[in-house]
């Protein structure tokens, strides 16, 4: 028969890692979205990606949909907290030892790790025999908002779900780093389905960091979900030939800032 307290310490670890999951993604859908859509809505109407605006009715439904996801992330979290319960998740305590410049390395890579995991796994569900099961409620947000994070069917929500168990399995990373590793998640993620675009913008209308992904990017794979898979970077779409060909007009575009070398290319995309 199992502990009662044993039982006891896994409802209270699956409470746990759904009052913080729910706390971060409110924090910054809630936040990105009062901040850009209300507070700031006026100052940055020049960078506005789309004309529309979400209806009351889409926020409200992601925002359900997002709380379905961030339940099936809690409960996957547990494989974690079992394995180290058990003390077979030596990763944490080995990493410790490693000091602080593993602490920062480990940080970077696990970023470079998702974003790699998220291109294929993104790729991969945009199959046609994957789609409708693991990624079609994702792509019902049309015109996305901050509140689309995590609106994910219960499949897709699964497989985000799992990247921070299997890289604590294989990589020795502290606590402390998944935490920082999910705030920039959350904050990419949220900003990504902005619908304003806040990167810098160079004299000739490109991205300031153009290795990094932008609103733009992100919304075009909501216009046109054939293209631009990538969650942090860029490089995996232009390696793989999967960056939208109009991305780079299109940004120009949503920070107002047309190229003359570029037009030719939104003109033939529109």
């Amino acid at each position: 028969m199992m502990n009662p307290d044993f039982i006891t310490d896994v409802a209270g670890q699956w409470l746990l890692n759904a009052q913080t999951d729910t706390t971060r993604y409110a924090a910054f859908a809630v936040g990105v979205w009062v901040v850009l859509w209300v507070v700031l809505a006026n100052v940055l109407r020049g960078r506005k990606i789309r004309d529309e605006t979400p209806p009351a009715k889409q926020l409200a439904l992601e925002f359900l949909v997002s709380l379905r996801s961030i339940a099936i992330f809690s409960t996957i979290g547990l494989f974690t907290f079992m394995l180290e319960r058990f003390g077979l998740l030596p990763g944490p305590d080995v990493a410790a030892g490693w000091g602080p410049v593993w602490f920062w390395a480990s940080l970077v890579l696990m970023i470079v790790a998702h974003d790699a995991y998220f291109y294929w796994a993104h790729r991969l569900m945009h199959d046609p025999r994957l789609f409708r099961v693991f990624h079609r409620r994702h792509h019902k947000s049309m015109n996305p908002s901050p509140f689309t994070a995590y609106s994910f069917d219960l499949g897709e929500a699964a497989i985000m779900g799992s990247f921070v168990p299997l890289w604590m399995v294989l990589v020795p990373t502290q606590w402390p780093v998944v935490g920082l590793f999910m705030l920039h998640q959350i904050v990419r993620n949220t900003l990504g389905h902005a619908g304003y675009e806040l990167m810098p913008t160079r004299a000739d209308g490109k991205p300031l960091f153009d290795w990094l992904t932008t609103a733009t990017h992100h919304d075009l794979h909501h216009a046109q979900a054939g293209w631009n898979y990538g969650l942090y970077f860029t490089w995996w779409d232009r390696l793989m030939g999967t960056e939208h060909p109009a991305y780079h007009a299109r940004f120009a575009q949503a920070v107002r800032k047309p190229s003359p070398a570029l037009a030719p290319v939104l003109e033939r995309q529109i």
